[in-house]
């Protein structure tokens, strides 16, 4: 009785078997095989003239053996020159034959494209002998189209203690892409397969041959899920080799690529193949598309590692070729991005993949989008700060075509007016004339709702709650109505998948102990909370404290970064700074560093806008800082001597510079923020397998948290309730700010285009009445008002309902809220730094560790709504209190072994005083004399009980306070001018006790370093 087949040639034989049984292949042999040219010679020929047999008879092949050649090293030349998909997509030219490769798939009711697509010849070959010099080297499987070769695979069984690793290890090894099969371009991809992972590789390149995963993922991780039905990786053959999947993918998403350096003009050339969650995701909406028709809303989560704009180059070309009953589906794809620096590479990536010339178009001005319609080109490419003011070009010529909008970064792009201007000009509704004020009334209501006639497609790796619930999917659990996106790509998969690296794996952050002192003599009140800020802030920008953080990020760049070699020794670093002034506090005194230490290395700094720092004119730019303009910043980067790139507010988002391995952080960082400016570490690249962040500014626990929300699946929570925009009028009214009478008349003045003085005297009136109010109620009445406006604006895109009270009241405070001062706020912290000054300051980087997250989907809470500030009373405080908390926060130490310190402390002073040099200065020299000999000898004693208590030496050596401290208390018990020796407490019968600890406001406390600022609302 036979047993099951376990070895590699059983997974071999499962899968040839499917392939013809079950999905209509032929297997081929090693007969059929030509080694010299690398096609089935058999199909080839029967292909060619089955389908196409005038054009054959033109080339006499089957006459003679000459001609034969003379077209198969056409053929094979094509091939090498152009790429087997190209090939296939568009035939070869063979003199006087012009040869159709492959039939295309048939569109909608086409019956003789179908004809023509079932005569393509799909075939597989067992243990193909594939080499001319080498015979009996064997490839377990290659799949054929018409004779060209298309893909090879390896296979391995994990049952023989042998996985994926061992087929990439022998593509790598024993597979030569010298061998005209293995050569680029020859095949379109190599799947290295096991039964439970599979990787892939467009270009072998011996050792340097990249295989990337093409697996489904396993719990928003790396792998694939266990199969009920069969093999875990049974999805290859069941479902991508499909002929109609393969076809799919032959025609619309496999691709040669040309990449042109800018620089040096040199070009390089790339074969694409999608990654599994490219193809699935694509696939998934595209169905969708198909059977619903247009008019939903997509969200999808992919992480940054996911070759995002392929996955938009190749959703808008396929689009646009939907159809039904013969009609495109949707006329135009508008794909809007706010990342400046990928408008480029997504309208460059979309080009090369269309098949069909001068469809692409970059919409930049006004009227270009009119033109581009006019002129049939159906995808236009814009940024969000433009598309509105495009859009609204159109008119109401295309309120009936059908658009998709695909938005990149969708939490930063697709919300408030931008949307509500898109949408007013999409529905065709914002330039009719003819309009009474309620007709405009509700073309604006249907110009916050996202327009029937288009689709929305948004892709994002950071979901904010507006983003899912204006574009995630319903569905309901315990209750609630909560939303996910419709496709996803974790964070978790991306890095377990190698696409890109854990930020969070070597996390160092750095302690920082001050000790501030008061300059004034009278004790004055502040502010406490507004105080202890101007005081962090205060020591933060002390130039002594950036030159010592500069100090340590130079020589950590130098020592643990360019002397381990890492990426080669072309690493990169960023610093992140929280303000102008501090970047370019950072940018001088990083440069002292790096002179001091005669580094080759260069700073480049990057800031927006014009800086007078300390008041110099003419105002500092970074391109006059620099030397270039910042635009070039990205490319002189990658240039040597610049390695240190010092930045405020740019560069933290959309910027992809796979050699950044290092990042020094001095702001605080919360949430999406957080997660997008560490992100700029994560792009991998060969040689990069770990990065660094030295944190000078935050908790590891709020970077944890931030990174949680996105980890994996990020999920809704719930909605936002509209009624909460009823709660929030109620209060409004209660003021009796404005009437209904103030709202209806400003509305239809300001929509019938009324004169500017018209409309001033109401706005202004219930100005007045604001101004009569209480400090607290002005402040609950404006934060509702600008409550009312944000929700709205919101809430107006998803609601089914319009409500015209609603969108007058919208138009009334928007008009309103400018004019109502901002409530007296007194800040009675202010002065508070000219009654200080910086005593002492150290840090001390902490392990480095590796921030671990939860492996669990996070739920976001749904967008605040009904939330009304308040006055938060200051709470005074004195001076001397003010600053002795801020000490203790910041400054005290932690003794491990109090005991043991008090008695080495209490025993020092004795050991001093027995020194010969500084008995002799006190009898013989002056007091401050004396001291040096004192401090001499304490230096000695310090370094005698060193190793009875490294604790107590080491906060000496760090802690320029305790020294000063401890320096102090010694001379003051033991200085008399006839040089007596001290004796220690107890060796005289009157006991005296000596508080070893400095005095409150001396203490020193060390503790993680707080974060300064105000957290930002999650809108």
């Amino acid at each position: 009785m036979p047993f099951t087949n376990t070895k590699e040639n059983g997974l071999e034989s499962l899968i040839v078997k499917w392939l013809v049984e079950q999905n209509g292949y032929e297997e081929g042999t090693n007969a059929d095989y030509n080694k010299e040219y690398a096609v089935d010679e058999t199909r080839l020929f029967r292909f060619l003239q089955d389908t196409q047999p005038k054009e054959m008879a033109k080339l006499g092949v089957f006459t003679s053996e000459t001609k034969k050649r003379q077209f198969l090293n056409r053929l094979s030349g094509e091939i090498a020159k152009r790429g087997i998909i190209d090939v296939l997509r568009n035939g070869v030219k063979v003199y006087p034959a012009d040869l159709i490769m492959f039939y295309l798939t048939p569109t909608e009711n086409n019956e003789q494209a179908r004809i023509m697509y079932e005569k393509n010849v799909f075939s597989v070959t067992r243990q193909l002998r594939y080499s001319q010099d080498a015979g009996k080297l064997a490839l377990d499987v290659c799949l054929f189209i018409n004779g060209l070769p298309v893909i090879t695979m390896e296979l391995k069984n994990q049952l023989t203690k042998q996985n994926t690793e061992n087929a990439v290890r022998q593509y790598k090894e024993d597979r030569d892409f010298h061998d005209l099969l293995f050569s680029f371009k020859r095949c379109m991809v190599h799947f290295a397969v096991d039964d439970a992972t599979i990787q892939f590789c467009t270009k072998l390149a011996g050792k340097d041959s990249w295989f990337l995963p093409f697996n489904k993922g396993y719990k928003d991780g790396a792998g694939n899920p266990p199969n009920p039905d069969g093999l875990m990786t049974d999805y290859l053959w069941k479902d991508i080799l499909t002929k109609r999947k393969l076809s799919r993918i032959i025609e619309n998403y496999a691709q040669v690529i040309e990449e042109v350096d800018e620089d040096t003009k040199k070009k390089s050339i790339k074969q694409i193949w999608p990654r599994y969650h490219q193809l699935d995701c694509v696939e998934k909406l595209l169905a969708d598309v198909k059977e619903n028709g247009v008019g939903k809303r997509y969200l999808i989560q992919h992480s940054a590692g996911s070759g995002k704009s392929n996955s938009i180059a190749w959703l808008a070309h396929q689009l646009i070729g939907l159809e039904k009953d013969g009609h495109p589906m949707i006329d135009s794809v508008l794909v809007v991005t706010d990342r400046r620096i990928l408008d480029k590479q997504i309208r460059n990536t979309i080009k090369q993949f269309m098949q069909v010339k001068n469809t692409v178009v970059w919409a930049e001005h006004s009227g270009d989008l009119r033109k581009a319609i006019q002129d049939g080109k159906r995808i236009i490419i814009s940024t969000i700060e433009k598309f509105p003011y495009i859009i609204s070009e159109i008119g109401q010529e295309h309120k009936n075509n059908k658009f998709a909008i695909i938005i990149d970064e969708a939490h930063s792009g697709q919300s408030g007016r931008n949307s509500a201007n898109m949408n007013l000009a999409l529905s065709g509704l914002a330039t009719d004339d003819e309009a009474d004020n309620e007709d405009k009334i509700n073309a604006m209501m249907e110009g916050r709702k996202l327009v029937s006639s288009a689709s929305y497609f948004a892709f994002t790796a950071t979901p904010k709650n507006k983003t899912e619930e204006m574009f995630g999917v319903p569905y309901e659990e315990d209750g609630e109505i909560k939303h996910r996106p419709f496709h996803v790509y974790t964070m978790k998969q991306a890095i377990q998948e190698g696409f890109i690296l854990d930020v969070l794996r070597n996390y160092t952050t750095i302690d920082s102990w001050y000790k501030l002192m008061k300059t004034v003599e009278d004790d004055p009140m502040f502010d406490k909370k507004r105080a202890q800020k101007k005081l962090r802030a205060f020591v933060e920008g002390n130039p002594d404290v950036i030159a010592k953080k500069a100090a340590m990020m130079v020589e950590h760049f130098h020592e643990q970064v360019i002397a381990k070699k890492k990426l080669g020794g072309k690493a990169r670093a960023m610093v992140v700074t929280a303000s102008i002034p501090r970047c370019i506090e950072y940018y001088y005194a990083i440069n002292k560093c790096l002179a001091d230490r005669h580094s080759p290395y260069k700073t480049i700094v990057a800031f927006s806008g014009e800086h007078k720092y300390n008041g110099q004119e003419p105002a500092l730019t970074s391109a006059a800082m620099n030397g270039f303009p910042d635009a070039k910043i990205p490319k002189e980067f990658k240039k040597e001597p610049y390695r240190i790139l010092i930045v405020a507010d740019m560069f933290q988002t959309g910027f992809d510079e796979p050699l950044l391995q290092t990042m020094y952080v001095d702001k605080p960082l919360y949430d999406i923020a957080a997660v997008q400016t560490l992100s700029r570490l994560n792009r991998a690249c060969p040689g990069k397998d770990e990065v660094y962040v030295l944190d000078f500014a935050n908790k590891t626990s709020t970077i944890e948290d931030a990174f949680q929300r996105f980890y994996r699946t990020t999920i809704l929570s719930g909605e936002t309730d509209p009624n909460k925009l009823y709660d929030l009028i109620t209060l409004m009214e209660s003021y009796q700010v404005y009437d209904d009478g103030d709202v209806n008349q400003l509305v239809d003045l300001f929509l019938g285009g009324a004169e500017r003085d018209r409309l001033d005297p109401i706005l202004d009136a219930c100005t007045a009445v604001y101004k009569q109010l209480e400090l607290d109620d002005q402040i609950k009445f404006k934060s509702a008002a600008k409550s009312f406006v944000r929700t709205y604006g919101f809430l107006g895109a998803i609601l089914p309902y319009g409500n015209v009270e609603w969108e007058k009241l919208s138009i009334f405070m928007n008009l309103l809220i400018p004019k109502l001062p901002s409530p007296r706020d007194d800040d009675l912290s202010e002065g508070i730094l000219q009654t200080i000054d910086l005593s002492s300051y150290r840090n001390e980087a902490q392990e480095a560790i590796a921030i671990k997250l939860e492996d669990d989907d996070a739920e976001i809470a749904p967008v605040p709504a009904g939330t009304v500030g308040h006055i938060v009373e200051p709470e005074m405080d004195l001076l001397s209190k003010i600053i002795m908390d801020f000490n203790d926060m910041f400054g005290n130490i932690n003794w491990n072994d109090a005991d043991n310190v008090q008695r080495q402390i209490l025993a020092i002073p004795e050991m001093v005083s027995k020194d010969k040099k500084y008995q002799n200065a006190m009898k013989n020299s002056d007091e401050q004399e004396a001291r040096t000999e004192s401090e001499r000898a304490l230096q000695q004693v310090i370094f005698s009980i060193m190793a009875d208590n490294m604790e107590l030496f080491k906060q000496f050596q760090d802690n320029p306070s305790f020294k000063k401290w401890l320096s102090d208390l010694v001379f003051n018990l033991t200085y008399n001018p006839e040089g007596k020796p001290y004796l220690m407490p107890g060796a005289e019968p009157k006991v005296v006790k000596y508080d070893f600890t400095p005095q409150q406001d001396l203490m020193m406390v060390a503790e993680e370093p707080v974060q300064y600022g105000e957290k930002k609302e999650n809108e």
